[in-house]
């Protein structure tokens, strides 16, 4: 055995004994731990910790219907999130409605690692073009494969909650800002696809937009779609305060706006 097969070898150990770790602190079963850690992943892992991405993964932050979230640490002692996207159990259905009429991918997908490689591609680029139009996401750090390490939002002891477990002390504030981001996202030629209070964070009073896996440029063919869901479904959140925003007119206003300019 060569002596990168042992490093490998020897990482590999490594992640396994601490994804089992972290496995049996969040009470996850069997099943989920093979669907998260999975061998392939966890060489994957490897690379990161052996590029000096990351040092240690600390605690799970989230766990959605695609991807498991880990805090971790790099080796300067920097926090980050890890976003992990499970091998078993995406629907081709689902991700492929947002990936197909996307022409910044490629479409000749014929496998399920496929599938995570193209949407982990999409999110990393997604975060990067929104970073740089100067949204408030997740700074995205490094991607390989089905894994994307970007900033950690949240203090040393807990990640930020998602704005539907808060009470935003400023509502309106928050709403107008969420509306800008729309806004500035639209004028560049992007929709979220998948926003509402689940997918934006709250840290030190401020929105920030996550889960952008899904974002899709106007060229794509239910774009305009999922623009006016967007907008139903933050103008529903809240009205509970108060706030009587019309989704229908911001979509016409912001729609008709955009295409005279």
């Amino acid at each position: 055995m060569s002596s990168d097969e042992l490093l490998s070898d020897r990482w590999l150990k490594k992640l396994d004994r601490t994804s089992q770790e972290l496995a049996q602190r969040i009470g996850m079963d069997r099943k989920t731990f093979g669907e998260v850690f999975d061998k392939t992943t966890l060489l994957r892992l490897s690379k990161l910790f052996s590029d000096g991405t990351l040092q240690q993964m600390d605690f799970p932050i989230s766990t959605g219907k695609e991807a498991n979230i880990f805090r971790a640490t790099t080796p300067k002692g920097k926090l980050v999130a890890v976003k992990i996207y499970r091998t078993s159990n995406l629907t081709f259905k689902h991700i492929l409605t947002y990936i197909e009429g996307d022409p910044r991918f490629k479409h000749n997908i014929k496998s399920h690692r496929d599938i995570l490689d193209e949407w982990a591609k999409k999110e990393f680029k997604n975060l990067s073009r929104l970073h740089e139009l100067g949204i408030r996401v997740p700074a995205p750090l490094k991607r390989l494969h089905n894994i994307v390490v970007m900033e950690y939002i949240g203090t040393k002891d807990k990640a930020a909650p998602m704005l539907k477990d808060v009470d935003p002390p400023d509502p309106k504030a928050v709403y107008t800002e969420v509306m800008a981001f729309v806004t500035k996202m639209y004028k560049d030629r992007l929709v979220h696809a998948d926003l509402s209070p689940f997918n934006i964070l709250f840290y030190r009073r401020k929105p920030y937009i996550i889960d952008v896996g899904q974002a899709v440029l106007l060229d794509h063919p239910q774009a305009l779609e999922f623009l006016k869901r967007d907008l139903k479904n933050i103008v529903r959140y809240f009205q509970k305060y108060g706030i009587n925003g019309d989704d229908e007119k911001i979509y016409a206003r912001l729609t008709k706006k955009v295409k005279s300019s």
